[in-house]
């Protein structure tokens, strides 16, 4: 299985916390590529800078201890953003989901907007 973790997952996963016991053992599964996108990154340096979050783990190197791969954005995934219905309107969140649906990847999210697209969910 091949897992896009949205931010909050992301997050829970390192704090080893609030992920369900489905999700977690996914993303343990060594067979299992789990892939964290750029927009996370963004989006969490965002929330840090507003004061909105605190998170005080190096999150580069958090990344490469997991074992998770980094997913870039590029213009395949910002057109397909862009074209997806209104369904969300959180920029972050659409980023994710065309990411997901390009990619292939099943998104790890609690956020049940997320099952109005075409893309795979696992519950988080």
């Amino acid at each position: 299985m091949r897992l896009l973790l949205d931010t909050n997952a992301f997050l829970w996963w390192l704090a080893e916390d609030a992920l369900l016991e489905e999700a977690r053992q996914a993303i343990a599964r060594p067979t299992n590529a789990v892939f964290v996108s750029a927009v996370s990154f963004w989006e969490i340096a965002i929330k840090q800078a507003t004061g909105k979050l605190t998170v005080e783990a190096d999150l580069i190197e958090s990344l490469r201890l997991s074992r998770f791969q980094p997913l870039d954005i590029t213009a395949i995934h910002a057109v397909a953003a862009g074209n997806l219905p209104l369904h969300h309107r959180d920029p972050f969140d659409r980023m994710l989901v065309a990411q997901a649906v390009e990619e292939g990847l099943t998104i790890v999210t609690r956020d049940p907007v997320f099952k109005l697209y075409k893309a795979h969910v696992l519950s988080a």
